[in-house]
């Protein structure tokens, strides 16, 4: 894919696309045509992205943390990760999980740039566990796939924008004057070191009742990963961000620090295409028109074919995109 020659719908060349026919169709009306499936992998070891040492914070100082007294500066103290490589063990879990999934859809952005292409739509990330066995170490699979699209008419920019919009969005987006600016990523890990015999709720074990460290475990890292997304958003120069996944999940460790201890973490995951408005209500630049073509024989004019604006020949450049 990377290496061939490019190939579009209308270069009478072979061309694949996970595209829908609807999303083709989409695309084929605000002037973009695939050029090709692209993919992108990365495979780490598991101990990498699930092996972390003892937090090493308690459930007072936790709860302390996220109340409302120290809102601002939520996450003080606490072992807090974010792929910025903040200080303490789950800074290297929420690291790995950033890299592995940036890493898989820059290869995947590459490859759409050796077709010749202007981005990736419907961009689909997946992250799989691959179990150890008797003869190999358990690792964890990132996975995108999507498909290359250019502009017809168009050069490719200095970088391809890579999206999970479908083909219908994508349209609707440049319809209205948007343009995707790439994939953005909020990734954080916070741990907690687990206080089985006592929490701030009474003894473990008394009943149905809320467990307030945990609750606010998961506050902490909810808002954080939400810091990181709007900090990956402002990188690629976007103006805001469509999400379309949140994830939230916890796990429990056995305390490396502590024998017989056990370290709970929690770890959110937010993703969404980052959106850059190239031409609005009050723009120097008009709204690109949908190709009508007229019927009859008197009617035989070729239809008008789409040039976004921001560049006399070409897409507008965002700088780095991902």
């Amino acid at each position: 894919m990377g290496g061939g020659p490019s190939t579009t719908a209308g270069s009478g060349g072979t061309w694949d696309s996970a595209l829908s026919v609807g999303d083709f169709a989409a695309i084929r009306s605000v002037g973009f045509e695939p050029t090709g499936q692209v993919f992108g992998a990365a495979v780490y070891y598991l101990s990498t992205v699930m092996g972390a040492g003892c937090p090493g914070t308690s459930a007072d100082q936790l709860l302390r943390d996220v109340s409302p007294e120290a809102s601002e500066t939520s996450g003080r103290g606490l072992t807090t990760g974010s792929w910025h490589g903040i200080a303490g063990p789950a800074a290297r879990v929420a690291r790995a999980l950033y890299e592995g999934r940036r890493t898989a859809i820059d290869r995947m952005t590459g490859q759409c740039a050796g077709l010749g292409g202007h981005g990736v739509l419907g961009a689909a990330l997946r992250v799989r566990e691959i179990p150890a066995t008797s003869l190999t170490a358990g690792a964890i699979e990132f996975t995108v796939v999507g498909t290359a699209v250019r502009a017809t008419g168009c050069p490719p920019p200095a970088r391809p924008f890579a999206s999970d919009l479908s083909g219908h969005d994508f349209a609707k987006l440049i319809v209205a004057g948007w343009v995707p600016a790439g994939i953005a990523l909020g990734i954080s890990v916070a741990g907690l070191h687990d206080e089985l015999v006592t929490t701030s709720s009474g003894p473990w074990g008394t009943g149905n009742a809320e467990v307030p460290s945990y609750t606010a475990l998961l506050i902490l890292v909810r808002q954080d990963a939400r810091r990181r997304l709007e900090q990956a958003v402002r990188g690629t120069g976007a103006d805001g961000v469509v999400v379309s996944a949140m994830t939230l999940r916890t796990w429990s460790d056995s305390c490396h620090a502590h024998p017989g201890g056990t370290d709970r973490f929690a770890e959110a995951v937010t993703t969404g295409t980052a959106i850059a408005q190239f031409a609005g209500p009050h723009g120097t630049a008009p709204l690109p028109g949908l190709v009508v073509v007229h019927l009859g024989a008197e009617h035989q004019a070729a239809p008008t074919r789409f040039t976004m604006p921001g560049q006399e020949t070409g897409l507008p450049d965002h700088g780095p995109l991902g």
